[in-house]
């Protein structure tokens, strides 16, 4: 259940990245944003199970807490707190050359 709700957040996250640098700047930049965001998110995945594999046992905390789960969620709060910093600074960059 975790599992796919962060996999629901992915997808929303994707198509309003989509969206809106295809507004602003054409199908390419639009496709380049979900290209960057697979890419992060798929290393991502990848180091939050290194990490964890070797902190907890494949359980985990149960059947809807297990590693994979625990991972995802981890790798969900990371990206979080990058892309804040991104859009933050990418917003800071707009207003300076208006």
């Amino acid at each position: 259940m975790v599992t796919l709700f962060v996999f629901y957040i992915h997808t929303i996250a994707a198509v309003y990245a989509f969206t809106d640098q295809y507004q602003e700047e054409g199908v390419g930049a639009g496709t380049l944003a979900v290209a960057f965001m697979a890419i992060i998110f798929s290393v991502g995945w990848s180091i939050s199970t290194f990490v964890l594999k070797y902190l907890m046992t494949e359980k985990g905390f149960g059947i809807y807490l297990n590693r994979d789960a625990i991972s995802l969620a981890l790798l969900t709060i990371g990206e979080g707190v990058f892309y804040y910093f991104y859009v933050k600074g990418s917003v800071k960059k707009k207003t300076i050359s208006l």
